[in-house]
């Protein structure tokens, strides 16, 4: 064990100081959280209320968008299902409205209530909800 500090038997019990602050005994019972639970842990936290950026904001009022409580809900939805396929910006079609959606950032950019004519660029997915 050249280079290893006498203080520790093994790279669990250097582990166990780092993370935990004291060293891991081989008899100690301590549950540990996988890579996995960890990275779905802070996806979830990561998924808080959808934001509308002040240009969306400008847009549902000169639009005159009012949204229900349900299809904020579907917006919110479809955002997670743009999430969940790897979709970093997507259009989320809701009824007739349609918004553009950063998903990493969970922040609608724009919206549009009319769809006549509508061009949407830089997109790299779409959801219908």
């Amino acid at each position: 064990m050249q280079g290893l500090d006498k203080n520790y038997a093994s790279i669990d019990s250097m582990r166990g100081q780092l993370l935990k602050g004291s060293p891991k005994t081989d008899n100690s019972k301590t549950s540990e959280l996988s890579f996995q639970d960890i990275l779905s842990s802070k996806k979830e936290q990561a998924v808080d209320n959808l934001r509308f950026s002040k240009h969306a904001n400008e847009r549902l009022a000169t639009r005159n968008i009012n949204l229900s409580a349900e299809q904020i809900e579907r917006l919110e939805n479809g955002t997670t299902k743009a999430r969940e396929k790897g979709i970093r910006e997507s259009l989320v079609m809701v009824d007739d409205l349609a918004f553009i959606v950063n998903v990493k950032s969970n922040t609608v950019i724009t919206a549009v209530g009319d769809s006549t004519d509508s061009i949407f660029t830089n997109i790299d997915g779409a959801v219908i909800s």
